[in-house]
């Protein structure tokens, strides 16, 4: 690799405040606050609106849209198409 190009690649901690959940991994991502992890050792932190640990999709908690209904009630309101 060039040397001097490419961005620093260290620990960071991911935490995601609604789900109260963090995770430590590597990444060129940066920030000036810090935590101390489980390891006794002070790591940069970037708060997260979502993850894996709150995300419906991951959680099971997604919901289905019921697409057949919603075309019954468009076609209700406004005729179907090709009635004028």
């Amino acid at each position: 690799m060039k040397p001097g190009i490419h961005p620093t690649y260290g620990p960071v901690v991911f935490r995601d405040r609604a789900a109260d959940f963090a995770f430590l991994t590597r990444s060129t991502a940066t920030s000036d606050k810090t935590v101390e992890w489980e390891d006794g050792r002070t790591y940069p932190v970037i708060d997260v609106e979502i993850s894996a640990a709150s995300h419906p999709f991951y959680t099971g908690t997604a919901r289905v849209l019921d697409t057949a209904g919603r075309v019954e009630r468009f076609e209700r309101r406004y005729g179907k198409p090709g009635a004028r």
